[in-house]
């Protein structure tokens, strides 16, 4: 097990603490004796105690729990550590005051209460240390635990999301198969090369925001078959974004939104924006539409479900926060004939550097 020095440092700063502590009970109940005597005692025993035991525990196998030895191996270190502490830091307490605790009958008297006060503060301080161990031990793996079940909440929602896309998009190919087989049929290209990209992305929660473009494209263009000229769209996404980790199908449903209660309702259409940059550590990305626009509501609260459809932003503010917790923002707003903008913020993650950025790309 290697040594962290900062966390040896952390260990005899307390047990020096905790010595002080021995020392001054001591002379309160002896304060006919000099405090120097109990302070340079009890401070090089506990010191003693303190290194053989804490380093002792790198030389035997020890528990991943509490990094300290198993079983006997464990009862045996402090055993001796105790015994270890008593006679060497007698030895150097004696050695500081030039006198010998067992060459005379005083010293000898003081001999039983001193290796009891040895024993009971070796007991509680390694108890307090292999209780601290293991607490951080049990916090490690609480946040392991939250950290599953986030992506396992993230998976479920995900699970959720990908119904909901593709039978709206089965929906809109049953009705273009009647009237137009052409268009139908290249809508069910895209549809399979948007049904490989999202199986090959259903194994991780998370997947880089290049991607999460990537996706959105295919997308888009089963959308611009079915709407024809009347639907144009831009993705914007700067290559120093392109690696950023982004749960999956995490913009989709905000661009389907946009499509269904901005630009459908719309004779004439209009277009979709989806653009990415960086503020500082945090990942701003907006998705705005020029179509009839939707019911605002207060800042920083979500479109009302009758205005969205509810489902899909409910779904995409929920895996924010389940991934970023309050460091994610989710903004809505919206003009009346002019259109809307859903604008997400979050913080960014440690990423490879690089990625490709998706280009900007309008249809005719």
């Amino acid at each position: 097990m290697p040594i962290d020095w900062i966390a040896k440092l952390r260990h005899l700063l307390q047990t020096l603490a905790f010595s002080l502590a021995i020392s001054a009970a001591q002379f309160a109940l002896q304060p006919e004796r000099p405090y120097a005597v109990p302070l340079v005692y009890s401070l090089a025993i506990g010191t003693t105690i303190w290194a053989w035991v804490d380093f002792g525990r790198h030389l035997v196998p020890t528990s991943a729990e509490t990094g300290w030895p198993h079983g006997w191996r464990g009862l045996l270190l402090v055993l001796s550590g105790i015994v270890a502490g008593y006679v060497i830091g007698t030895v150097i307490g004696d050695g500081w005051f030039g006198w010998s605790s067992w060459g005379s009958a005083d010293g000898r008297k003081l001999q039983p209460a001193s290796a009891l006060i040895t024993v009971f503060a070796g007991i509680v301080g390694t108890y307090y240390f292999y209780s601290v161990n293991k607490g951080a031990w049990l916090e490690r793996k609480i946040v392991e635990a939250r950290q599953h079940a986030g992506e396992a909440r993230l998976k479920l929602l995900e699970a959720q999301l990908e119904p909901h896309m593709l039978f709206n998009t089965l929906a809109n190919l049953r009705a273009l198969i009647g009237a137009d087989p052409e268009r139908a049929q290249r809508m069910l290209d895209h549809l399979i090369a948007y049904l490989r990209a999202t199986l090959a992305a259903s194994r991780a929660t998370t997947h880089p925001l290049a991607a999460e473009f990537e996706r959105l494209r295919d997308y888009l263009e089963l959308m611009a078959i079915r709407m024809g000229p009347r639907l144009a769209y831009t993705l914007e996404l700067p290559a120093e974004l392109g690696a950023q980790p982004v749960p999956t199908l995490l913009l989709q449903p905000l661009v389907e939104n946009s499509i269904r209660h901005g630009l459908e309702p719309k004779v004439a259409g209009g277009s979709v924006r989806v653009a990415a940059r960086r503020e500082g550590s945090t990942v701003v990305i907006d998705v705005s539409d020029t179509g009839v626009g939707q019911r605002d509501a207060p800042s920083g609260d979500p479109p009302p479900p009758d205005a969205t459809g509810g489902f899909g932003i409910a779904q995409v503010q929920e895996r924010l926060a389940t991934l970023y917790g309050s460091a994610a923002h989710f903004e809505f707003t919206s003009v009346p004939g002019e259109g809307a903008r859903t604008r997400l913020r979050f913080p960014m993650q440690a990423a490879p550097p690089g990625g490709v950025g998706a280009r900007a790309n309008a249809t005719p």
